[in-house]
């Protein structure tokens, strides 16, 4: 049975975009359809080799745009590097080492005026552009949903002048970022994304009637997996496909159904190692909401209200999905 007919069985006589809504039959937990038998080692394992092979160029995602606001500067951790980013008086991302070459301020807590950082301590003054007492600029990115700061000697890779930005919808969108972090490695993260089989039996209130339709391979390699988002009694069906575009990164993105083209960014990004010696690993996720309906652009001038609960409903997956991540870092390393 091919993709088409899958769909045509699984929707008889309609698709999922024609009917957005869908009643959903109650069914116990327990009386799902077994999925591991599917979910063989050897398919993760092998997309996940895949997808660590490819190039980041050495940026790594740090926060999402709006977290780095004009008036005051944000520090974050990257890769075991202290960093700080600020905006200059256009509004144009700066990163840089979060130590001030004085005498080592913390420069996120220093202050912004006219778009220049100036240190507490002392009012060292950085522009972001040039160098100063041997404190560097970091090159930086802002795609207007996250922004990227590129480490090289932590990378280790080739570096290239920009990101990987995976294609985005066009058009009236809503986006929205949420953080958390978590005692794993980036590849754990991306792992639990390259399992699609555990969505409906870990997060039975978020995902119902989840089906791998295919998996990936050397030459198609991505993961089609049609799914029902749940609202309650209601769901939304969709088909969505799950592919990494470099090592620390993987998207979902709907192709059928409603909200055609909306896509769902998982980064990976190591922190560095906490008191305790074990690895920490921040998760980045943007969520892209598209939709070809009249009233989304109405909705999209509501964002202050609807992004809010677009990150609430993220940090709830992920809240499940990093004691996924933890649990298969503690057993690949013997700790579990």
């Amino acid at each position: 049975m091919n993709i088409r007919e899958q769909l045509q069985h699984r929707w008889p006589g309609t698709r999922p975009k024609d009917w957005p809504l869908q009643m959903i039959s109650r069914t116990s937990w327990a009386d799902q359809r077994p999925t591991y038998h599917e979910a063989q080692p050897a398919i993760i394992d092998g997309a996940l080799k895949r997808a660590q092979r490819r190039p980041t160029g050495n940026w790594f995602a740090f926060a999402g745009s709006a977290d780095v606001r004009s008036g005051r500067p944000f520090g974050a951790r990257v890769a075991g590097v202290d960093i700080v980013a600020w905006r200059d008086d256009e509004r144009r991302l700066r990163v840089g080492p979060r130590s001030c070459p004085h005498l080592g301020a913390d420069l996120a807590t220093g202050t912004v005026h006219g778009g220049t950082l100036i240190c507490r301590w002392h009012g060292l003054a950085l522009d972001g552009q040039a160098r100063e007492l041997g404190w560097s600029p970091l090159p930086s990115h802002d795609d207007g949903v996250l922004v990227w700061v590129r480490l090289d000697r932590a990378g280790g890779e080739e570096p290239s002048a920009g990101p990987v930005i995976p294609a985005r919808p066009t058009g009236d969108t809503l986006a929205a970022v949420a953080r958390m972090a978590g005692v794993c490695e980036p590849a754990d993260i991306i792992a639990n994304r390259l399992d699609p089989w555990h969505g409906a039996w870990f997060h039975p209130y978020s995902f119902t009637r989840l089906e791998v339709l295919t998996t990936p391979t050397e030459t198609v390699d991505r993961f089609l997996v049609a799914v029902t988002f749940r609202m309650g009694r209601l769901g939304v069906p969709v088909v969505a496909e799950f592919s990494c575009p470099e090592a620390r990164t993987i998207v979902m993105r709907i192709v059928d159904g409603e909200g055609t083209g909306s896509t769902v960014e998982t980064h990976a990004t190591p922190i560095g190692l906490g008191p305790d010696g074990l690895p920490r690993t921040a998760v980045l996720e943007a969520t892209i909401a598209h939709s070809d309906r009249p009233g989304f652009s109405r909705a999209s001038r509501a964002a202050a209200l609807i992004t809010p609960l677009m990150r609430f409903a993220a940090n709830r997956l992920w809240r499940d999905d990093l004691a996924y991540a933890e649990r298969r870092y503690q057993v690949r390393t013997g700790l579990g």
